[in-house]
């Protein structure tokens, strides 16, 4: 079952990548490649308000589930970079209500990233807290802001 969790937490291992290339622990592009699968996956989700909404909800849960379900050996710290869920679903909150066009799409993205990356704010009190929900939240609350940020566009 570990693998199920593993590939779920990894964006289906594609976290795993970066690693063999960069030897960092910590900003070694996975969160990048994680956000990069956000992409498809908001086009996949239906564009009405409503059932977008319940779809962002549904992912939050499971990427809180998974995140308490996935057990990396020989990591110590609360948020290992391998997992990438967090960034998937903190994009997906990125693009929420707004139209799914490539211009959105790239805007969401690169202020998501930067929003991850610095931590404004909200962000760094999620990621300062040490279990699943600082993990997923931390990015959801990082693609709020982008939300924010961009919803005057829409």
């Amino acid at each position: 079952m570990q693998i199920i969790w593993k590939a779920l937490a990894t964006g289906l291992f594609i976290s795993y990548l970066p690693t063999k290339v960069i030897k960092f622990k910590k900003n070694t592009g996975a969160g990048f490649l994680g956000t990069l699968w956000g992409i498809p996956l908001v086009l996949l989700i239906p564009t009405d308000p409503v059932l977008y909404l319940i779809s962002m909800l549904l992912f939050w849960v499971l990427a809180v589930w998974v995140c308490k379900k996935v057990k990396f050996v020989g990591y110590t710290g609360h948020d290992n970079p391998k997992i990438v869920i967090d960034e998937i679903a903190g994009y997906i909150t990125a693009m929420a209500f707004l139209p799914h066009t490539w211009t959105y799409l790239l805007i969401a993205f690169v202020l998501f990233r930067t929003f991850d990356t610095l931590k404004p704010g909200m962000v760094k009190t999620f990621d300062k807290m040490e279990n699943a929900f600082g993990i997923v939240f931390d990015d959801v609350s990082a693609g709020l802001l982008d939300f924010r940020t961009l919803f005057p566009l829409a």
